[in-house]
């Protein structure tokens, strides 16, 4: 096998542990091609073509989300994760952890670790690298890799609801959820929203925004029963798609290009948070995308009629 088809064999996992440290897909592919180029670059075939790219790309993923923070600072409003369509690595012997590490919430819970305590998270906990190849990664003794994932491991599960939905208990009350909303069953959403959900989203000052939020089931019953009949008056529609991992839709113009994107979080039979991403940037790889100012415009036109 030549180097450029052990690289290709190896994309989808040096994507999935680069998206999970910069919670980017932009910067996860960039990171993976770097890694390519560094690889190809190489005089010599490493021992073990899997370890050195997996510690190329963490390498690079960590320099990027250093320089990243600095931006993230600056950013306009709450900052989410890209939101990721599929994962492109599959491991049946460790599909849970896949799959509860790309979640929006999961995912803001990285937020809080440093990005050396993040990476080694990643690759121990998510990926089950061993500590000899998680060192050569981040250029730390493998005593100290133990002690960062004991930290990461301990601000994880301090973010983290006691009690998580099963994935069937939860695809139900998501399908549910969706069929109220496209139904304008007002008392319907009701039922099924938590007392305390909160609708939060991700504009980056790039697109509209309802403020920093709406929190409360009476708040967020009343947005969505206003919201949603306007948008189809002017042909949104509301395609259900898997996010990161969970229930989600994609809001799409009469064009078909997308206006913004929804995860929802699933907890006690309710739904707990809806999460949107409307920031333009965010949703270039889920397909073209709709102006969504212009979007609102036609929607209060159509309102005033």
């Amino acid at each position: 096998m030549n180097k450029l088809e052990e690289f290709q064999e190896l994309r989808p996992l040096l994507f999935s542990i680069a998206y999970r440290i910069l919670g980017s897909v932009s910067e996860a592919e960039d990171a993976v091609q770097e890694s390519w180029l560094r690889f190809e670059a190489s005089p010599a075939r490493p021992r073990s073509t899997k370890a050195f790219l997996s510690a190329v790309v963490t390498r690079i993923s960590i320099d990027v989300l250093r320089s990243a923070r600095m931006r993230r600072e600056e950013y306009v409003g709450e900052w989410f994760p890209e939101p990721l369509l599929s994962d492109p690595y599959e491991d049946p012997a460790r599909a849970a952890e896949l799959a509860d590490s790309l979640s929006m919430a999961s995912l803001l819970l990285l937020e809080r670790l440093s990005p050396l305590e993040r990476a080694v998270f990643v690759l121990r906990d998510v990926f089950a690298f061993d500590y000899a190849d998680i060192a050569s990664a981040v250029g730390r003794s493998e005593a100290s890799c133990r002690q960062l994932v004991v930290r990461a491991r301990r601000h994880m599960a301090e973010g983290r609801p006691r009690f998580e939905a099963d994935r069937a208990e939860r695809d139900r009350l998501a399908g549910r959820f969706f069929e109220a909303l496209r139904n304008g069953d007002v008392e319907g959403l009701r039922e099924l929203l938590a007392a305390d959900v909160q609708l939060v989203g991700d504009a980056g000052g790039k697109a509209p925004l309802w403020g920093h939020g709406i929190f409360g089931a009476d708040n967020v019953t009343r947005l969505l029963g206003t919201m949603y009949p306007l948008l189809a008056e002017v042909d949104v529609t509301v395609e259900r798609h898997e996010l990161n991992g969970q229930p989600g839709a994609i809001f799409r113009d009469r064009d078909g290009k997308v206006v913004n994107t929804w995860t929802i979080d699933v907890l006690g039979g309710r739904v707990q948070a809806i999460r949107t991403v409307l920031n333009p940037d965010k949703l270039r790889h889920v397909g073209p995308v709709a102006d969504a100012f212009a979007v609102l415009r036609e929607a209060n036109r159509a309102r005033r009629r």
